[in-house]
This record gives structure tokens, sequence and C-alpha cells, in this order.
């Protein structure tokens, strides 16, 4: 059955709203034209140090960016008056797989082994509303986790707005090596969850292959299990992960590294990752070595959890929740830089804002772990347009129901998430 297609709104929106607490997506007052700025006021606007909020003031936008930010006039009119609300940069998350599910609703194994990509791919759609509406208007997918480039395709289809979802930065299939990465390990014949390789020669082919592909970084497991019950120990060698790097930086590619031991995060930052995620089992010498280097600690604290969770909170999993604890605050004792990466897929998508939660249960105060998923987070992208409300920045506005400076939690309070709009972003 064909259904009729929908008429065509006359008018474009030049910016979207998307109302959480309908988990739909609204529509402001249309402007007359695409490119006719729009005006939102607000009572508090986070100010560019992070740690202060302007208030009672007007934002103004055009299509993708901030024009201006300045205080409210007596009586003026404007597109959307958000009221005594709290307006912060979009969020940002940087480590999420969309094409993931809980591990409480399906095993990893079974969704890599059992669903197929077109499945999964239809689902990471949903997951990536989900994650707008939930503030994050920003991700970095790290591995599809053995659906090919689907991430790719998803960005594509973001691009061209017939999904909605935050900026996508992919990474395809990612890298590990051979014998270490399940499903069934030492099972040739058994799909992987990322691409498998061994020795410098494969090592750079990979990373070529992925970027020619659209991979926007390039993800790499320093350390895993080596065989289905093996213990977690290095899996490339030093030389291979300089030679890693070597292509991804010719390729103009960054790197990120899982890694949870110390001598795979010391040789992943040796090599030249920009971030490493997870990063629990660093020493003090490793945390001052990626302290020197700039490299980004991303904790994903949130799947922790989940899987601890998911155990029952008993038994011998319970020490990968304090292990995780401990490695947080021994690298912000040791002045790492810290971003959010929570890895959502493993815990519902939507739920990203849990690890920026657990990040000042951890010891940082509210405001450095704001940071954290704004400013900090985009400054690891690359992108110093994002994170911040100023003028020239690119439009990426979330609008609380409380103060997160006050308490983290009410980053959970989302009314409205603005971002760009053309002719063909119009609400659904």
């Amino acid at each position: 059955m064909i259904a009729p297609m929908r008429a065509r709104p006359p008018a474009a929106l030049s910016v979207l709203a998307v109302c959480a607490t309908l988990a739909a997506f609204t529509a402001v007052p249309a402007p007359l034209s695409a490119q006719r700025p729009s005006t939102w006021r607000c009572k508090h606007v986070l100010a560019e140090d992070g740690t202060s909020w302007r208030e009672d003031q007007v934002v103004t936008t055009l299509l993708d960016t901030i024009v201006s930010v300045r205080p409210a006039r007596p009586d003026e009119t404007v597109d959307r008056d958000f009221g005594d609300a709290w307006m912060i940069p979009g969020l940002i998350d940087l480590h999420t797989h969309l094409l993931l599910r809980p591990y409480n609703l399906m095993t990893w194994d079974d969704q890599v082994k059992k669903e197929s990509d077109g499945l999964r791919t239809l689902r990471a759609a949903q997951h990536a509303r989900l994650t707008l509406l939930a503030g994050f208007v920003a991700v970095r997918d790290l591995g599809t986790e053995g659906a090919g480039n689907a991430d790719v395709d998803l960005r594509a289809a973001m691009d061209e707005a017939f999904v909605r979802g935050p900026r996508l930065y992919t990474s395809t299939r990612a890298i590990a090596l051979r014998g270490c990465y399940g499903p069934d390990p030492l099972d040739p014949t058994t799909k992987k969850g990322a691409q498998t390789v061994a020795g410098i020669d494969e090592v750079r082919a990979a990373v070529r292959a992925q970027a020619a592909a659209g991979a926007d970084w390039i993800k790499v497991y320093a350390d895993y299990r080596h065989g289905k019950d093996g213990p977690v120990a290095p899996t490339f060698s030093l030389e291979e992960l300089q030679a890693l790097c070597d292509e991804a930086r010719a390729a103009g590619r960054p790197v990120a590294a899982h890694a949870t031991t110390d001598e795979g995060i010391r040789r992943a930052v040796l090599a030249g990752v920009r971030t490493i995620e997870h990063g629990g089992g660093a020493s003090e010498a490793t945390l001052l070595l990626m302290q020197e280097k700039g490299v980004v600690l991303c904790p994903c604290l949130a799947a922790n959890e989940a899987i601890v969770e998911y155990a029952g909170r008993k038994g011998p999993v319970v020490q990968r929740l304090n292990t995780a604890r401990v490695g947080f605050q021994r690298a912000l004792a040791a002045g790492v830089t810290i971003a959010c990466g929570s890895d959502a897929g493993v815990f519902a998508h939507g739920e990203n804002g849990r690890e920026i939660e657990l990040m000042v249960d951890y010891g940082m105060t509210p405001a450095q772990a704001l940071a954290a998923a704004t400013s900090g987070a985009a400054q690891v992208l690359g992108a110093a347009d994002l994170g911040v409300i100023r003028a020239g920045a690119r439009c990426g506005l979330v609008v609380l129901g409380g103060d997160p400076l006050q308490d983290v939690r009410n980053l959970r309070r989302v009314q409205a998430v603005v971002r760009e709009s053309d002719e063909r972003r119009l609400p659904w």
C-alpha cells in the first residue's frame, strides 16, 4: 500500500526546535524565508566561560550559525520566548555505538551474528533521534560493531534530512588484531565486530580502506582479550600502532584507541593517538605521559555501570566499576583532559547524560563535567565552533528546566533543542 504524499508547507523554518517533553519535533513560528534570522529569548544563557549565566538574553540564529547573543530589549518580539529557563550549548558524546542496542535486550554476540545490517541501520536512525532529543547535537560513533560502513550511510541520511539526529562523526568498522575480537575470535568464518588484521602492511591497508569508505576517525583496539576467554593484554606492537597513526595522519584522520591496560594505553599514547577510550588501568607514569602529550581520556563510565547492573551488581564484574572509578579519579588528579564519552549502545541511547552525572559523582564539579561534554569535547573534534554560545558558532542550543551548574541532573530536563534547518529540514 502506498500512502498519499503530504503537501509541503510553503515556508521553511530557519531553525528546528525539538520538544523533548513530547518526544517529537515541534515547529516554531515559521519565518517568511529560510534566510530570515530567528530569535530565541531565554532568562539564563550560559556564558562563554562555562561557569556563569548571561541574564535575559536573545540569541539570533541564521540556518546553522549563531549571529548574535545580546541582552533582551524591553517589549521586543521574538520567534520564541523560553521564559525562565536555562540555555546551554548542545551536548557532545565522543563515544557512541548507534548500531548497537542495550546488552540486556540482546547480547553483543547475537547482535553481530544474528541481526542484519539493514535492520540495525533502521534501528540506528531511531537511536540517533533519541540522542538528539536528549540534548546531544554531535556524537562520535566509534565502530559499527559488525555493521560495515552503516554509520557512513546514516550520516548521509541525516545530511539529506530524512533522518533526524546529531552531527555524526564516523569511524566505520574499527581495527582489531586477528584472534582478539569476537564473536568467536579464533573462528575465521564467523562475522566479526571489527576489521581484524595482523602485521604492519594489513594495518596500513585497513586505515586506507576505512578512510576511503568515509571514516572521520580511525578507531583501534590497542588491547583486548586474546582468544575467547584469554586475559586482556596489549594487541598491536608499538611499531604497528605507530604505522597505524602514521597512515591515519596521512589521510587526515585522528585516532581513537580502546585501551584499558597500562601497557596498551602507553603504547597508544606513544604512537600518537588523540584519545584513549576507557583507560582505567593507566599508571601514574602513563597518566603523566597523556597529560604531557595532550591525549584526552573518554572514560565510558556509564557503560561500565550498565554492565555491572546487568550482572545484578554481583560477582567479579563489579571490580570493573571500581577500576573505572579509581582510574577516572587518578586521571582527574593528574591533570589529564577528560571529555564526555559514554559508550551509549551498551545502554540505552538517549540516556547519554548519565555519563556526565557519573563524572560529577566521581569528583568533577558540574561546570567541569558540562565543559567535558561541550567545549572540551568540541576541541577533541577540532570543531571550535561547537560547544559554546557566541556569535559565529554553529547553532546547537539546548533549553533546560533547571540550572545544571547547581545540579547536573537538570541536564535531563530538556525542554527544547534548537538546530539548524533549511527547506529540507521541516518538522515531521
